[in-house]
């Protein structure tokens, strides 16, 4: 696990002396994902110049040192990441009459980039990647990214410089690079709470998007991405070719894919661990990794004195039935704030999923004690874990036979009343309700529940239930909002059944460009890598092979994955309602937070800033502080950035 960074100045003005210090400059921001070594690389013939910043994990030993050349003398890397079937393939490649000096999996690596050339070799590779790639014989730079898009990179061009990194921080030390927003990508980040690739924050900078490599030759126009293994095949072919095996022969496979994948990521020379929240996920695969080692698995979690958001207790349960080393921390709302300040520096990008807050903590724990931890990230999108899989197949169940203008109709109907009417209506009714199903804040969810009615298709129910701004162009002064995977059907798979659509679009948006983000920013922020075995690539494709019935039953999510879990431990202590990682942002915005919020969220500032229309955001700020009703992830998005504004320019 590392960080890398780099440039081409095809201009090949500057000296030797000016690409040394400039690279070491951009290196020297990456020292948090690489404290143990760093190196660089330059090329004054050309203008190029690779930097890497080394988290020693396998093979400690300077044998590992990044840049790295091949043995043939035709390649230089840098690489963030591991390659988990290394082993494997330095067998093979040994008896293909290739010699290694140390035992890194860098080496085997470019071995098999000379051996089988770039292409071949990097769909041989099992792993999360991100790597710069120089030809020296070609004279040609390849970037390319993991396929699931577990580690970050991105890429532009600025003028006659073509720039890549780990983090955007790198870039700044560049004197090429300008930090002008994109607001058209901002409007993007309002919607979703994050900055789906190909887009990042500033223009003529995108993040390589995952499963792809990028060549460029320094002559030609600037090329686009080509992907090398796509997810929307894998998702065709798994519904076209379904596993047609027993219930029984499901578990036994899964299982064995699992504990493979779990093995696999427990190599490592440094100590290991995982998190664990005593859900399904991660319980299942502490149960996996317990299974395969010989002393107790060390294991991690963070609890909240606040009940709604604490599952330290389940965590705790499951790690004594499991027999773990297990770590708790309850961490008060003081400690939890404190982490705010650290947020602009870590995601280096605007970021507002408020979970960023808890996995930083957890991180923060582990580091004390190990260097690598797992983590069961992953398994909601592939056994349909979400809650939305479950109501938005019901919602579209429910309205999807009435005509259309009927639903419209009907929807402004029931909008024509505000929201507070409604609440102060129903307040009577709810008085008179038991606990368990009173309705607060009535008017807020039948005005979603209404605007989910009026809309056209699944798919539109599907931007919906994942928007925050629903109309963020009206936010965004000057934004309008480009195309996305979600605006453009060409795009999409072929896919009869609502939640295998709502399932692909979480696994190519969601996942790797907040859920991967989220993990790898606070894991990296504390210099520990994050493993995750659910996003082994033949599990995911084994996964999509799987019928509905075997991942959604008696209205439930991940039957199958339950079966497999059932095995290690008991369903008493790990069956209860989903719980979200999250802190209560909604009552620290009207508490500790408020005078910070207050600042961020001034009129006169948001109008001398010029990025925003104030008029919706203050309606909104003040709705929330005086209880009307509960804004904080919409607010959260604008405040995130604004605090990334406020550290970054």
């Amino acid at each position: 696990m590392c960080g890398i960074t780099g440039f081409w100045d095809i201009s090949k003005q500057f000296s030797g002396e000016h690409l040394d210090e400039t690279i070491q400059k951009m290196s020297k921001t990456l020292l948090h994902r690489g404290p143990d070594d760093g190196g660089i690389w330059t090329d004054v013939e050309v203008g190029v110049a690779l930097g890497h910043r080394r988290l020693s994990i396998v093979d400690l030993s300077p044998l590992g040192h990044q840049p790295m050349m091949s043995a043939n003398g035709r390649y230089m890397v840098v690489f963030n990441g591991e390659i988990y079937n290394f082993l494997e393939l330095r067998r093979e490649l040994t008896q293909l009459g290739h010699n290694f000096r140390g035992h890194s999996d860098t080496e085997i690596m470019l071995a098999g980039f000379s051996e089988w050339g770039l292409d071949k070799a990097i769909r041989r590779f099992n792993g999360m990647f991100a790597f710069a790639l120089w030809d020296r014989q070609k004279r040609i730079l390849h970037l390319g990214r993991d396929r699931l898009g577990e580690k970050p990179l991105y890429y532009g061009w600025q003028g006659s410089t073509f720039l890549f990194t780990s983090e955007l921080k790198a870039l700044k030390a560049h004197p090429n690079f300008r930090a002008e927003i994109n607001r058209d990508a901002l409007t993007q980040f309002f919607r979703y709470s994050y900055l789906p690739a190909p887009y990042s924050i500033y223009q003529g900078i995108y993040k390589l998007p995952p499963g792809t490599l990028l060549s460029w030759n320094g002559i030609d126009a600037h090329p686009d991405p080509v992907t090398y293994w796509s997810a929307r095949e894998v998702t065709e072919l798994g519904i076209a070719e379904p596993f047609m095996g027993s219930e029984s022969e499901a578990v036994i496979q899964l299982e064995a894919l699992l504990r493979e994948a779990v093995g696999l990521r427990m190599v490592a020379d440094v100590p290991l661990g995982a998190f664990i929240s005593g859900g399904i996920d991660s319980s299942t695969i502490v149960a996996l990794m317990q299974a395969q080692s010989s002393q107790p698995v060390k294991t991690f979690t963070i609890g909240f004195n606040e009940e709604a958001y604490n599952e330290a207790k389940h965590a705790k349960a499951v790690a004594k039935h499991l027999g773990t080393d297990h770590t708790e921390l309850y961490v008060n709302p003081k400690e939890a704030l404190e982490v705010i300040p650290k947020l602009p520096f870590l995601y280096d990008e605007p970021f507002s999923d408020v979970s960023q807050i808890p996995t930083f903590l957890v991180s923060q724990l582990a580091k004390q004690q190990v260097t690598v931890s797992l983590s069961g990230d992953g398994g909601d999108e592939l056994f349909a874990g979400y809650n939305r899989y479950l109501f938005g197949r019901k919602i579209w169940q429910a309205i999807g036979w009435i005509p259309t203008t009927v639903r419209k109709n009907s929807a402004r109907a029931l909008t024509s009343v505000s929201p507070q009417n409604w609440n102060r209506g129903f307040a009577n009714v709810n008085a008179l309700l038991p606990s368990r199903i009173k309705q607060p804040e009535f008017g807020n969810k039948l005005h979603t529940f209404s605007e989910i009615m009026a809309l056209p298709n699944p798919t539109a129910i599907y931007t919906k239930l994942v928007s925050h701004w629903e109309d963020p162009k009206a936010l965004v002064i000057d934004g309008l909002e480009p195309p996305t995977i979600l605006s453009n059907s060409q795009n999409w798979p072929h896919l009869l059944d609502f939640t295998q659509c709502m399932m692909y679009f979480d696994t190519v948006t969601y996942l790797p460009d907040d859920i991967l983000v989220k993990v790898d920013r606070a894991s990296m922020g504390v210099s520990l890598e994050g493993r995750i075995p659910f996003l082994d690539h033949r599990l995911v494709e084994f996964a999509w092979r799987l019928p509905l019935s075997m991942k959604i039953r008696n209205g439930q999510g991940k039957w199958l994955l339950r079966q497999v879990l059932y095995k290690y431990v008991p369903p008493t202590l790990v069956e209860r309602p989903k719980v979200g990682f999250g802190v209560p942002i909604n009552s620290w915005l009207r508490g500790p937070l408020r005078d910070w919020a207050e600042e961020l969220l001034n009129e006169n500032r948001l109008k001398n800033e010029g990025f925003f229309n104030p008029k919706p955001i203050r309606e909104k700020w003040e709705e929330h502080l005086s209880g009307a009703a509960s804004w904080e992830y919409r607010l959260w998005d604008v405040l995130m950035f604004q605090a990334w504004l406020e550290a970054n320019h």
